[in-house]
């Protein structure tokens, strides 16, 4: 299909992140002005998030404003000055894990941070506002694939409750003062210029470097691993549509995915699990070298298996996910090598 890029303007929050840094590329060569917004916080190496910064600022288009989305009157001003007519939110506090330690980082991010985004949408009447969830709020969820028309209010960790309680806010403020937002459901993202707290990254490092790796419930545990080139693709294509109301939106029994407010929920995966075998046998090869394992049980938190139902993005934006694991690997393990002279 063609790609309304109507809009000119996209404020992009998490710029320097993993995901943002490829949304802003894909955006730049498109020809549309990128403000990016990302506080660079130290959660992994900053280093990496400055070298993604500094490709961007290469480019024409694209400006950055270090900015922390809690910070509510800095926020106000950077939409005020810069005037978006879409805003892709891909700012916050990532892992599972993380959340279990540090929990209070994502009730200032994910929480207190999205709200100054809506606010911000609100007072400045954005055309549309995409922003990050996660499959993680499927949660205890058996039935596979996940659908976006289930329910998903059984999370399994402070991360994934999070990312649930942006969707509801987002519908508050779609409901009150009619801002289109569109959420997106990102299944365990991979690829170049990825997270050092992600599994693939670890197990490479460890891999190259001689070392073990630790894996976690290895016979039970499979991803819909998502390579970024497809995420990012998903996202563009979907900034220049704004949902619209459902028509047959029914109080009485209502869609999870739909409503009645201008806001949709959409997944973004590969619609394919992988086996973490497969996915560690994928890294080997891509390395040349084979693994040791230090196999350890499940971790707090943790699902056994994510799978994406993608119908829903397919029929709005003909567009499916199908990167394979070993392919989008093998590009991963290319440029980790190249960027870290290995």
């Amino acid at each position: 299909m063609d790609l309304d890029l109507s809009f000119e303007r996209v404020l992009l929050t998490g710029a320097a992140g993993f995901v943002g840094f490829h949304v802003a590329q894909s955006l730049l060569d498109r020809g549309v002005t990128v403000l990016g917004i990302d506080n660079l916080t130290p959660y992994y190496d900053p280093a990496l998030k400055q070298a993604r910064l500094d490709r961007l600022l290469a480019r024409d288009g694209f400006s950055f404003e270090q900015i922390d989305i809690s910070d509510y009157d800095a926020v106000q001003a950077a939409f005020a000055a810069f005037r978006p007519q879409v805003v892709i939110h891909l700012a916050a506090q990532a892992g599972v894990r993380y959340s279990l330690e540090n929990p209070r980082a994502y009730a200032a991010s994910n929480l207190d941070g999205f709200l100054s985004i809506l606010e911000a949408c609100r007072h400045n009447r954005v055309d549309h506002l995409v922003y990050a969830s996660s499959s993680s709020v499927y949660g205890a969820n058996a039935k596979v694939p996940f659908s976006e028309h289930d329910g998903a209010d059984h999370p399994v960790s402070l991360y994934a409750a999070t990312k649930r309680a942006n969707e509801l806010m987002a519908h508050a403020y779609a409901h009150l003062y009619r801002i289109p937002t569109t959420g997106l459901r990102f299944f365990t993202v991979y690829g170049p210029w990825g997270r050092p707290d992600m599994a693939y990254f670890k197990f490479t490092k460890a891999i190259l470097e001689g070392r073990p790796i630790e894996v976690y419930d290895e016979a039970a545990m499979s991803r819909d691993f998502t390579y970024v080139d497809d995420i990012r693709e998903a996202i563009v294509r979907l900034a220049g549509l704004p949902p619209q109301p459902a028509p047959d939106a029914d109080g009485a029994a209502p869609d999870p995915a739909t409503s009645a407010a201008p806001w949709r929920i959409y997944n973004i995966g590969n619609h394919t699990p992988v086996r973490l075998d497969r996915f560690i046998a994928a890294i080997e090869e891509a390395c040349g070298r084979k693994a040791t394992k230090r196999h350890l049980p499940a971790q707090p938190g943790d699902v056994p298996a994510t799978y994406a139902d993608v119908a829903e993005l397919t029929a709005r934006v003909d567009f499916r996910p199908d990167t394979p694991i070993e392919a989008g690997i093998a590009r991963f393990v290319a440029w980790y090598r190249d960027f870290y002279r290995i």
